[in-house]
């Protein structure tokens, strides 16, 4: 067992805790948090990005989705803690493991500033029944962690309105304007990428993530921003001024003001912290809604939409170069997970308005790709051979947007079902970019395009189809998605409208033995209007090739070549201007039509 582990159950012990919860959240529940909040991977070496641990006198349960179930099973290996498989048959919701594990007249634990009002309420009313005691104020596992990373504030910046589209103004008063529409007199924004958008600054304090820790109030007239006072330039200090927004260089501040708050208060009690919902008065009606800024940046307007069409271009243009050098040194030279990453982050890197990666590169050889959110490292750095499959997953953060994208490439002989996998997952993404629908549709509907071809074969991946992506923001961008089930806490199920930017990422996982992903980003766009309505499309983002030494036509209809071939075509026209001589004539090749 580890020793974290008993540490932490030794601080139970003193505040009288039975039952503690730990989740991978920050006070503003971000998806991927600073170092200083990775509470999970320091009490159990599990460092997947979504996850809650429960820990009792007895007993402990990491509980995470399907994306991390290998990776998840490796890590917790000999740590005391249980795999509790989210979603599989026999796994209990976490709600009931904390109820069943709770004495009665117990105390149940948890840090309130990093678990959401909404969640932690549901947990305390489902244990009323046990008269259970409850410690929010305690931040246990952060007590036990020795050499805790501090805050790494970065300094922010402003966002130009070339890249933007829009004034900070402009959106201010959108949002006012909301918040009358719905009778507010107060409106607390905790989400990050959410209070960036809104002001058109971005910041580096997560990590492939461009926001700042901070919060937003409203409250009437008054706009305040609590940020570190560590972000503050003076330049920043005078744009903030000149928005009409107050600034409070304490961010604990904002615990103490909202206790003044009055009337009818604006907020989504799923991405506002418990302690933070607590200090509001019990006499404020509380309007619970879904952001309004998260509907208005979820849509991309014009001048973002151009930008996102042109860094996607030299996006892939460094892909490309990256898989026309692999391709021509594969088996010639050692290659390794860790040294592929590095030298696609070159290419990369050398795109102008490039900033960072926009999320932490997947580079995975043969069954390491069967971990779906696998990442290398130099203690596990495997060495690429001329056979099989290598996944790469990566993306970049740029002025002009953000970028994510997957390949699956061969690196030599491949068995009969890899190219089987690989070829499904081509004809899926390219399947469901294809489709036609209503306005208004929503992803769940959508999804069968791209599962079909699976579900036919009695196959399945255990992940989303599409995520949404924000504009030089987040990778993973609420709320719009593709998926076959309704998953609530990931409020994906939003409806298409124009202007929104999804992933197409349809995939196959074979444990202990391969993995193969292909991922586009694609912009819903006005198809045509008549009398049923307005109809949508989409339009491919990604500009990379496809492997088609990889496929296996027989299994593709002659639909499924017209897409390849047709895409072929753009990625060429695109792309060729930014190669060298050498580069042009590989692409050339690389995208050739294809025949059945």
């Amino acid at each position: 067992m580890k020793n974290e582990l008993i540490k932490l159950r030794e601080k139970m012990r003193q505040y009288g805790t039975d039952v503690y919860m730990i989740t991978m959240d920050d006070e503003h529940q971000s998806e991927y948090v600073g170092a200083h909040y990775r509470e999970i991977a320091y009490i159990s070496g599990f460092t997947g990005s979504a996850g809650k641990l429960v820990v009792t006198a007895d007993k402990a349960g990491l509980f995470t989705d399907g994306r991390y179930f290998v990776q998840a099973e490796n890590q917790l290996k000999d740590s005391g803690i249980d795999l509790m498989r989210m979603g599989d048959k026999g796994t209990p919701d976490i709600s009931d493991y904390i109820s069943d594990a709770m004495p009665e007249n117990g105390c149940f634990g948890f840090n309130g500033k990093t678990v959401a009002y909404s969640e932690a309420k549901a947990l305390i009313e489902k244990l009323e029944a046990k008269h259970v005691k409850v410690k929010s104020d305690k931040d246990m596992a952060g007590e036990v962690w020795e050499g805790r990373p501090e805050h790494d504030y970065k300094k922010i910046f402003i966002l130009d309105e070339k890249y933007a589209g829009e004034s900070a103004k402009s959106k201010l008063a959108r949002l006012k304007e909301k918040m009358r529409e719905l009778n507010a007199d107060a409106h607390v924004i905790t989400m990050l990428d959410d209070i960036a958008w809104t002001l058109n600054l971005r910041g580096d304090d997560i990590k492939c993530n461009p926001v700042f820790l901070a919060y937003l109030l409203i409250d009437g007239e008054r706009t305040v921003l609590y940020t570190a006072k560590e972000h503050l330039t003076d330049e920043v200090r005078a744009y903030i001024s000149e928005l009409g927004v107050e600034l409070s260089e304490d961010p604990e501040r904002i615990y103490e003001d909202v206790k003044s708050l009055k009337g009818k208060v604006l907020l989504e009690e799923d991405k506002t912290n418990y302690e933070l919902m607590r200090c509001i008065p019990s006499e404020c009606r509380i309007i619970n809604k879904l952001l309004p800024t998260t509907l208005m940046k979820c849509v991309k307007n014009k001048v973002e939409r151009e930008n996102i069409i042109k860094v996607h271009i030299k996006d892939g243009a460094a892909l490309t170069k990256f898989m026309c050098w692999f391709k021509k040194n594969v088996g010639k030279i050692k290659m390794t997970e860790m040294s592929t990453a590095e030298k696609l982050h070159e290419f990369r890197a050398q795109n102008e308005g490039f900033t960072d990666e926009s999320f932490t590169t997947i580079s995975a050889y043969g069954a390491n790709a069967a971990m779906c959110h696998y990442s290398p490292s130099y203690e596990n750095d495997t060495v690429i051979e001329p056979k099989g499959l290598y996944l790469v997953d990566s993306g970049g953060q740029y002025y002009e947007g953000t970028t994510d994208v997957t390949r699956t490439w061969a690196c030599g002989e491949l068995t009969e079902d890899e190219r089987l996998h690989f070829t499904l997952s081509v004809m899926s993404m390219l399947r469901l970019a294809d489709v036609r629908f209503p306005e208004g549709t929503c992803g769940v509907a959508l999804d069968y395009a791209a599962r079909e071809e699976f579900w036919r074969r009695g196959l399945n991946f255990n992940h989303g189809t599409g995520h949404g992506v924000g504009y030089f923001l987040n990778v993973h961008e609420r709320p719009v998605g593709i998926r076959y089930k309704i998953v609530p806490e990931r409020l994906d199920s939003y409806p298409f409208y124009e202007g929104m930017l999804v992933s197409d990422e349809p995939g196959m996982y074979i444990e202990g033995s391969h993995g193969v992903r292909t991922e586009n980003l694609i912009l819903s766009e006005k198809d045509y209007e008549n009398e049923f309505g307005t109809f949508l499309r989409f339009r491919h983002l990604t500009m990379a090739p496809i492997d088609i030494t990889a496929l296996d036509t027989s299994v593709m209809t002659d639909n499924d070549i017209r897409l390849l071939n047709d895409y072929h075509k753009k990625v060429r026209e695109n792309l060729l201007p930014y190669m060298d001589e050498e580069e042009k004539d590989w692409l050339i090749e690389a995208t050739r039509e294809v025949e059945k």
